[in-house]
């Protein structure tokens, strides 16, 4: 029985890879003209959205969303969530209604065919240079000046130990929200773990759930309050990732 478990997950994770190329090759006449101007990039974001609807389904993974606001078209937002699975992509891009940009590791842009558009459209961030992180903060900018919103996961990283079911958040996210006067929407993602963590022998199909929490507004705040806005994020999904019926 092990054996045939060991098989259905080597099977499974090759074809998340497959789907990942296949439906990029599908797509990839209009994925190339969306990305050929900078003012196109709305049709590369619904593109992207069929991309990840695609994906999820392939692998067999139900979504249940659940809001407690919602989107207003046209409106720029700062979208944060836990961060424990390559699928928290897909996910951001099937919740969000809004054309968004992610602030991402540069490391994903290594990735046959998914890479190549990754780095064209995406905010890459190199942790460990601080030139990087300051390049970062002025091409979000420059997105949010052109209306779009930007994603964030502010964690920064996947915490490699298993006990931690929320890392600290990094402050950049909530200093652009404030300084844009922008929205920030905390999300809470609570089975993309138990779906499809970065452990490659594990993982199942099945639902996969989740929230859009009320908007945090900034309004009014400067980035003294950083720190208490950042807090209050963190806490909506803390709270809810540790609630009993999770």
């Amino acid at each position: 029985m092990k054996i045939f478990k060991l098989l259905f997950w080597i099977i499974w994770r090759i074809w998340f890879y497959v789907l990942m190329g296949a439906i990029i090759v599908l797509l990839f006449p209009l994925l190339i003209i969306s990305i050929l101007k900078e003012e196109w990039y709305p049709l590369f974001f619904r593109l992207a959205q069929l991309w990840s609807r695609g994906i999820l389904f392939g692998m067999g993974f139900l979504t249940k969303i659940k809001r407690d606001q919602s989107f207003k078209k046209g409106e720029s937002y700062m979208l944060v969530a836990n961060h424990t699975s390559m699928t928290d992509i897909m996910l951001m891009l099937v919740v969000a209604k809004n054309p968004f940009v992610f602030v991402g590791k540069k490391e994903l842009s290594k990735i046959p065919l998914f890479g190549f558009f990754y780095k064209r459209t995406c905010i890459l961030v190199d942790r460990d240079s601080p030139k990087s992180r300051l390049a970062v903060y002025e091409r979000a900018q420059k997105r949010l000046n052109q209306g779009l919103s930007i994603c964030i996961f502010p964690e920064g990283l996947v915490p490699e130990d298993e006990s931690i079911v929320l890392a600290d958040f990094k402050d950049g996210a909530f200093r652009l929200a404030i300084e844009h006067q922008i929205p920030i929407v905390p999300m809470t993602f609570y089975d993309n773990k138990k779906r499809h963590s970065y452990t490659f022998f594990s993982g199942s199909p099945g639902v996969m759930r989740a929230k859009v929490h009320e908007f945090i507004p900034t309004a009014g705040f400067t980035v003294d309050d950083k720190k208490a806005i950042r807090d209050k994020a963190w806490d909506v999904i803390y709270k809810e990732l540790t609630k009993g019926n999770n």
